[in-house]
C-alpha cells in the first residue's frame, strides 16, 4: 500500500461477483454480477479437467454449455478449485447451496497498499562471505509480484551477469499493448495481465481511450518501483533531483522477476482498481508457474473479513500458495498510527510495517532575524533569497477573508499571498501538494507546512519551495511573524543526511496492531523501511527523475521483506514459509541497527511496540542462522481454524482432505507463532509453543523472560537439549496477571539463548478482568 505521489490510489477486489450485465435472454430481468465461487483445494491435477468440471457445474445451473461459457470469467485450476462468474442473487443462492461449494461471494475492492535501503540494513556485496555472496544474490529464485505492471525498459531489468533461466520456471511473457514476448529476459522473465474482472465491474471503460496499458505494462508506476526494490539489477549513480544518491538495487539483485498485472487505472474516476477475481487468478497463475515468493503491496481496510473468508481472497489464495512452499508477503496497511489497523492478518502471510532510514532531507530556512529553521523537504531549486513571510490571519480591521489552515489557503484573497512565502498549519497528512498549489496559483513564492511530527515527505509539482515543519517550529516562525512588521525569510536547498543524529522510526502511516480479526495472532509480523525509498518508475510518471522516483507506503516495506526471503530460501531451499518467516522475526532488531531504540511516530512519539513493528527491523544477516525456527505446517493451520470456528466440511474442503475439529476446539493460543499475544488474561493460562532446531545438532539452550508488566511468566522446561535425534522439543509457558482491573496491552519478550544464538519472540498481554468489553470511561 502506497502513500504516493498523484490522487491514484489502489481499490483491490477478493471476492467475484462484479457487476455484469447478462446478455441471456432468460435471465435479462436480473442483473447479474460477477461472484467468486471457491471450492477449496482443487480435486484433480489435470488443470482442464478441473476447469471442465467448473462449466459443468455452471452449466447444470444455467442449462446450457453456451451460458455457462458466457457466464464464466475465471477458472482458478492451479493453486486451488473455483471460478469467477456472472451470477445472479438467486443463481448464487442455488450455486452456494451445492455440498462441494465452500463459498460463494461477490467481489469486492482491495487498496495498493533503494539507495540507502540494503547498506542500512546491512546486506552489502562489499564483503566476499554474506548472504548476498553465499546465495549469488538469489540467482535461483523467482518472486512474483502481483501489482500494477512493469515498465520493462528501465535499466534496473537489466540482466547483466545473470545466467540461465531457473529449470522449474514454467510461466511466460503474455502480449499486448506496447508489450511483447522481447521485452522479458533473464530477470524479468515473465508477465502477464488479468482484466476480466475489472471489464466486468467497469462496463464504461473505454480500452482504446484509456491511458491505461491493455498488457503488462506499467502506467502508474507502482508496480516497477515494488518491482526494483525487490529484485531491481544494479544501476549506479541514481538520485531523485540530486537527493539520495547512490546505487540502486534491489534486495536480490540476481533473483527473477514474474510480474502478474491485476490492478488498472480508471479514468474517469482516477484510481486504479483491483479486482479480487483478477488478483486471485493472478496468484492461481502464479503457482502454476513456480514462482518461489509472491508479492503483494495491496489490501483492504477495516472492517476485515476473516482470514478463512474468500471474501479476503489475498488470504485465501496464500493459503493454498504457502501450502506448496511459496512465501507470501504482504504490506500492512498505510492507516496508522490509529490502533487495530493493520491488514492482510491471516497466520500464512508475512504482514509487514514501514519504518524510515537513517535519512533525511534538512532544508534550511532562515528567518530576518538570522535564525536558522532545519524543515524537510525535497527541495532541489535554486535558493530562494530573502522574501516577505505572510501567515494569514485577520489583522482585526480587514473585510476579507483569512486562512491559516493549508486546506483553506484558496480562500484568501491573491494580494494576501502574491509574491510572499506562506506558513499554514494543517492537522492532516497529504495536504503539501495542495498548499503548495493553491500558494502557486496565488502567485505566492513558497510555501511553510507545520503539522504533525511525522507527516509523509513529497516533492512539490515544478520544484516548488514547499517545506515541512511541526507544529513547535511552526509556532516559532509564527511568534516572528508577529514580532516584527517586515518578517522575511529565505529557503535554502534540500540536502541529504545520513547516519546519525538521524533515527530509525516507525512511520506515521504503517498501520498499527493489534489484529482486529484475530487479537492473538500477533500482526505486523515485522519491520522494514518503507518511507521515502528511490526506486524505478515509469518514466510518465509525474515527478519521475530519469525514470526514478522516491515513494512512501508499506508498499515499499513489503518487497524489502520479499527479497530478504529470496536470499534464505536460495540458502534453504528446504525451509518452509513459516520457518523462513520465524528466523526473519526471532533474529530482528529491536534496536536501529547502531544500537539506537526505535520509536514509533505519531501524536505523541513513543518507544516501538510489537503493534508497531512484530518482532523488530528485519535484520537479514542475522536470520541466515536463527538457530531455532517456530515452523507451522497444515496441521497447524488447520488447528487454527477450528479454534475460530470454522467449521468440518469447510475445512476438509479447504484443505482437499477430511478433517474433524476436535471437542473442545482447540486453543489459537497454541499456534506455533513465533511471537506470544494474550489478548484476553483473566486469571491464568498455559500455552505451548515447540521449536526445531536449525543449528548445530548438539546444542543446549536456556530460557530468559522479561515479563510484561504487572504479568508473571513461567516457562517449563527452562532449559532444551538439541542433539542428533532430537531436533523438536516443545515448551509450555504459564502466564498470570497481578492486575485486577481491565488494562491495555503490556510488552516483553521470551529469549532462548545457547550464548551464540538468541531466539526472541515477543510477548504481548492484556488483561481483562471483565471480558469482551470495551474498556473507554
Amino acid at each position: 500500500m502506497t502513500n504516493y505521489r498523484t490522487s491514484i490510489f489502489g481499490v483491490l477486489s477478493l471476492i467475484i461477483f462484479l457487476n455484469g450485465q447478462s446478455s441471456f435472454v432468460a435471465r435479462a430481468v436480473a442483473e447479474s454480477k460477477v461472484h467468486i465461487v471457491y471450492l477449496g483445494e482443487k480435486q484433480h491435477d489435470d488443470p482442464e479437467f478441473v476447469t471442465e468440471s467448473h462449466h459443468q457445474m455452471l452449466c447444470s445451473l444455467l442449462g446450457s454449455k453456451e451460458d455457462a461459457h458466457g457466464s464464466m470469467v475465471y477458472s482458478y485450476r492451479h493453486g486451488f478449485s473455483g471460478f469467477a462468474a456472472k451470477l445472479t442473487k438467486s443463481e448464487a443462492k442455488k450455486i452456494a447451496d451445492l455440498p462441494e461449494v465452500v463459498h460463494v461471494i461477490p467481489d469486492s475492492f482491495y487498496k495498493l497498499k533503494t539507495t540507502r535501503t540494503w547498506d542500512y540494513l546491512g546486506l552489502s556485496a562489499s564483503s566476499p562471505k554474506n548472504l548476498l555472496n553465499e546465495t549469488n544474490m538469489g540467482e535461483q529464485i523467482i518472486i512474483g509480484i502481483i501489482d500494477t505492471g512493469v515498465w520493462p525498459e528501465s535499466e534496473v531489468f537489466n540482466d547483466n551477469g545473470i545466467g540461465s533461466v531457473p529449470s522449474h520456471w514454467k510461466g511466460g511473457c503474455q502480449s499486448g499493448e506496447m508489450f511483447n514476448s522481447s521485452h522479458c529476459n533473464k530477470k524479468l522473465i515473465g508477465a502477464k495481465y488479468f482484466i476480466n474482472g475489472f471489464l466486468e465491474e467497469n462496463k464504461s471503460f473505454n480500452s482504446k481511450e484509456s491511458l491505461d496499458f491493455i498488457s503488462p505494462r506499467d502506467l502508474n508506476g507502482h508496480g516497477t518501483h515494488v518491482a526494483t526494490i525487490a529484485a531491481g539489477s544494479y544501476v549506479q549513480d541514481i538520485s531523485y533531483n540530486g537527493l539520495a544518491g547512490g546505487t540502486v538495487r534491489g534486495g536480490a539483485p540476481h533473483a527473477r522477476i514474474a510480474m502478474y498485472k491485476g490492478c488498472w487505472y480508471l479514468d474517469d474516476l482516477d484510481i486504479t482498481t483491483c479486482s479480487s477475481a483478477d488478483i486471485l487468478k493472478a496468484m492461481d497463475e502464479a503457482i502454476h508457474d513456480g514462482v518461489d515468493v509472491l508479492s503483494l503491496s495491496l489490501g483492504s481496510v477495516v472492517p476485515l473479513h476473516g482470514e478463512t473468508d474468500i471474501r479476503d481472497g489475498i488470504s485465501t489464495g496464500a493459503f493454498h500458495a504457502v501450502l506448496k512452499g511459496i512465501t507470501v508477503v504482504c504490506a500492512g496497511g498505510n492507516s496508522g498510527p490509529e490502533a487495530q489497523t493493520v491488514t492482510n492478518t491471516a497466520p500464512w502471510i508475512v504482514t509487514v510495517a514501514a519504518t524510515t532510514l537513517d535519512r533525511s532531507f534538512p532544508t534550511p530556512i532562515t528567518l530576518g532575524n538570522n535564525k536558522v529553521i532545519l524543515g524537510q523537504a525535497m527541495y532541489t531549486g535554486p535558493e530562494l533569497g530573502f522574501t516577505s513571510l505572510v501567515y494569514p490571519e485577520d489583522p482585526g480591521n480587514s473585510s476579507e477573508t483569512f486562512s491559516g489552515t493549508c486546506e483553506d489557503l484558496s480562500l484568501n484573497s491573491n494580494l494576501t499571498m502574491v509574491g510572499k512565502v506562506v506558513l499554514c498549519f494543517t492537522s492532516s497528512s497529504g495536504t503539501v501538494s495542495s498548499a503548495a498549489s493553491s500558494v502557486k496559483k496565488a502567485g505566492g513564492l513558497g510555501v511553510i507546512i507545520a503539522g504533525h511530527p511525522g507527516s509523509d515527505l513529497e516533492p512539490c509539482l515544478d520544484d516548488f519551495p514547499c517545506v515541512s515543519v511541526d507544529y513547535e517550529l511552526g509556532t516559532n516562525i509564527l511568534l516572528y511573524i508577529r514580532s516584527t512588521g517586515s518578517p522575511a525569510l529565505k529557503i535554502g536547498q534540500s540536502r541529504t543526511l545520513v547516519g546519525q543524529p538521524v533515527g530509525t522510526k516507525v512511520a506515521t502511516f504503517s498501520s498499527r496492531g493489534p489484529n482486529s480479526i484475530s487479537p492473538a495472532i500477533l500482526k505486523p509480523d515485522i519491520a522494514a523501511p518503507g518511507a521515502s525509498i528511490l526506486a524505478a518508475t515509469t518514466t510518465n510518471t509525474t515527478l519521475n527523475d530519469g525514470g526514478f522516483i522516491m515513494l512512501s507506503g508499506t508498499s515499499m516495506a513489503a518487497p524489502v521483506i520479499s527479497g530478504v526471503v529470496a536470499l534464505l530460501k536460495a540458502l534453504h531451499r528446504d525451509w518452509s514459509p513459516a520457518a523462513i518467516r520465524s528466523a526473519i522475526v526471532t533474529t530482528a532488531w529491536r534496536t536501529d541497527p547502531f544500537g539506537e531504540q526505535i520509536d514509533a511516530e505519531g501524536s505523541s512519539r513513543k518507544l516501538a511496540d510489537p503493534f508497531d513493528y512484530g518482532g523488530g527491523l528485519v535484520n537479514p544477516e542475522k536470520a541466515v542462522k536463527p538457530g531455532l525456527v517456530y515452523d507451522l505446517g497444515l496441521e497447524d493451520y488447520v488447528l487454527y481454524m477450528c479454534s475460530v470456528g470454522y467449521n468440518d466440511s469447510s475445512i476438509s474442503q479447504l484443505v482437499g482432505k477430511s478433517t474433524t475439529c476436535s471437542n473442545p476446539r482447540p486453543s489459537v493460543l497454541d499456534l506455533n507463532l513465533p511471537s506470544i499475544t494474550v489478548p484476553d488474561l483473566k486469571e491464568e493460562v498455559t500455552l505451548t509453543r515447540t521449536v526445531t532446531n536449525v543449528g548445530p545438532l548438539n546444542s543446549v539452550y536456556k530460557v530468559k523472560v522479561e515479563p510484561p508488566l504487572g504479568v508473571q511468566v513461567t516457562v517449563m522446561p527452562k532449559k532444551l537439549v538439541f542433539n542428533t535425534k532430537t531436533k523438536k522439543l516443545s515448551y509450555h509457558v504459564r502466564v498470570s496477571s497481578r492486575h485486577k482491573i481491565n488494562t491495555g496491552f503490556y510488552f516483553g519478550s521470551l529469549t532462548w539463548s545457547d550464548s551464540v544464538h538468541n531466539v526472541i519472540i515477543p510477548l504481548s498481554v492484556r488483561t481483562q478482568i471483565l471480558q469482551n468489553y470495551y474498556d473507554e470511561n
